[in-house]
C-alpha cells in the first residue's frame, strides 16, 4: 500500500505568470488545513538541485493573492536537464521528507516532473502556470486571462494614437507556438488582423486585406501579432509591407514583450488559480499522482502529464472566423 502523504513541496517554474501567488496560497492553506507539511522550492528545478527549500505555514501566504510574479521566485535549470543534477535533487527531497510535489509552470516545467517522476517515483501534481495557454487538458491556463487583459489595454491606447494620426500598427504579442493571446487581444480590442502561428495568413494576403480596408475608407489599421507566427516578427512583417502601401499607411511597431507577464492577476485567474491550487493538493491526497489539473467546460479536470505535454490545447477555428467577419 502507498505510504500516505505527510509533506507536500510547491514549487513554480519557467516564465512566471500572473496567479502563481495565488496558486500557491491555496496549495499552503489546503495542505495546512488538511495537517500536511509544506515546503516551497525556491526559483524552481534550480533550487531543488541546490536544496533551497523552506517551510511555509499559513501567514507566509497571505497577502499575495493580488501579487503577480511569484514569490517563490523562478529559474530556468540547466543542471536538473542532467541525471546528476536530478540525482541531487531527488536527495534534497529526501532529505526534508518530501513526499510529493506540486509543480507550476508551463510545458518545460511538466516534461521536468514526467522525467523525474520516471526516474524516481516521486508524485507530482502539475498545475498550468503559462500565460500562452498552450498545454492541452484545459481551456484556461494560470495568467492568460490577465495576459489578454495587458495587451488589450495597450492596443486601447495605441488605437487612439493610430487614429489620430491615420497610421497602420503592428502589435507583436507573446506566443511562440500558440497564437492565444493575440487571438483575444484581436477580438477584444477590434483590430483588423492578427497572425498567429495556427494559421497560414501570407503577407500578400494582409497586403490586400489592407488594401481592401484602405477603399471601404478605413482611416486607420491595427494588426495583432503572435512572435511565433511564420512570417517572422512584426518588424519584418511592417517593413514588406510599406514597401507595397507605404503610399497609403505609414506603418509603425510596437512590441509588448514581457510586459504581458507581469501585473496584478485578474479576477478571473485569482479564482482559477485558487480552484486548481486546492485541486492539487486533494488530488495528492486522493492518490491521484502525476496528473496536470486543469478546468474544462467550468469543471476541475485532470489529465495525465504526458498527454497535457504532448498535446496542445487546440485553438477554436469558429473564433478565428468571427475574428475576420467582425474585422471588416
Amino acid at each position: 500500500m502507498t505510504e500516505p502523504i505527510k509533506r507536500i513541496a510547491v514549487f513554480t517554474s519557467g516564465g512566471d505568470a500572473p496567479g502563481m501567488n495565488a496558486a500557491i496560497r491555496a496549495v499552503v492553506r489546503t495542505a495546512s488545513h488538511h495537517d500536511l507539511h509544506v515546503y516551497g522550492i525556491y526559483r524552481g528545478y534550480q533550487g531543488m538541485v541546490e536544496g533551497d527549500l523552506k517551510r511555509l505555514e499559513k501567514r507566509d501566504v497571505g497577502n499575495i493573492i493580488h501579487r503577480g510574479g511569484t514569490i517563490l521566485k523562478t529559474a530556468r535549470s540547466m543542471d536538473f536537464m542532467t541525471k546528476e543534477g536530478r540525482k541531487k535533487a531527488y536527495d534534497n527531497l529526501k532529505a526534508f521528507d518530501i513526499d510529493a510535489c506540486v509543480a507550476i509552470g508551463g510545458n518545460g516545467t511538466l516534461t521536468g516532473a514526467q522525467v523525474f517522476t520516471e526516474e524516481y517515483g516521486i508524485p507530482f501534481v502539475g498545475l498550468p502556470g503559462t500565460i500562452d495557454n498552450d498545454l492541452a487538458g484545459t481551456d484556461f491556463s494560470i495568467g492568460f486571462d490577465t495576459a489578454v487583459n495587458t495587451a488589450m489595454e495597450a492596443v486601447d491606447k495605441i488605437r487612439d494614437t493610430a487614429a489620430s494620426h491615420n497610421r497602420l500598427f503592428f502589435i507583436e504579442v507573446m506566443g511562440r507556438h500558440s497564437g492565444y493571446i493575440a487571438l483575444y487581444t484581436a477580438i477584444g480590442s477590434g483590430a483588423g488582423s492578427v497572425l498567429i502561428p495556427e494559421i497560414n495568413t501570407s503577407v500578400d494576403a494582409l497586403i490586400n486585406q489592407l488594401r481592401q480596408s484602405h477603399i471601404r475608407k478605413k482611416q486607420f489599421s491595427l494588426v495583432i501579432v503572435a512572435e511565433g507566427n511564420e512570417n517572422g516578427n512584426a518588424h519584418n512583417i511592417a517593413k514588406k509591407v510599406e514597401e507595397e502601401l507605404g503610399n497609403l499607411y505609414e506603418a509603425k511597431v510596437t512590441t509588448l514583450g514581457h510586459l504581458q507577464r507581469g501585473g496584478s492577476p485578474s479576477s478571473s485567474d485569482r479564482v482559477l488559480s485558487s480552484r486548481l491550487g486546492h485541486s492539487a493538493v486533494m488530488a495528492l491526497l486522493e492518490g491521484n499522482h502525476n496528473v496536470m489539473v486543469g478546468l474544462t467546460n467550468g469543471l476541475v479536470s485532470f489529465t495525465p502529464i504526458q498527454e497535457a505535454i504532448q498535446g496542445q490545447n487546440e485553438i477554436n477555428k469558429e473564433l478565428i472566423e468571427m475574428s475576420q467577419i467582425l474585422a471588416i
